[in-house]
């Protein structure tokens, strides 16, 4: 078991809060089939679950930040609208930004460790 999942299982176990939007919850399906071989139904209920233990956020999408990857911007809106005091993420162009008006950008592992 990675980081990333342990982050989830921190969450899904009430150690910390998820924050969610739709749009990343998409993006989560996609990144299991296209990264982890999931087929649509077992990635979709993944997603599906994770919605159950977390905050959805709604996103207007009006936050342009991340000029190198727009399609990021969601997940940055997500976590300035839900008051999350971290952004836990992979993307580099996310973790190049480092913060964000209160929002800390971190790695799985950092966040496991501020868990802990």
């Amino acid at each position: 078991m990675g980081a990333p999942h342990a982050c989830v299982d921190s969450a899904r176990h009430q150690k910390c809060v998820s924050l969610t939007c739709d749009e990343i919850l998409d993006e989560f399906a996609e990144k299991l089939m296209a990264k982890r071989g999931f087929d649509e139904t077992k990635a979709r209920s993944y997603a599906i679950e994770v919605r159950t233990f977390s905050i959805t956020v709604k996103t207007p999408n009006l936050l342009k930040v991340v000029t190198a990857d727009p399609d990021d911007d969601f997940v940055l809106e997500c976590a300035v609208l839900g008051n999350a005091e971290y952004l836990v993420t992979g993307d580099r162009h996310l973790l190049a930004l480092g913060s964000y008006a209160t929002v800390r950008i971190i790695r799985a592992a950092e966040f496991l460790t501020i868990l802990k």
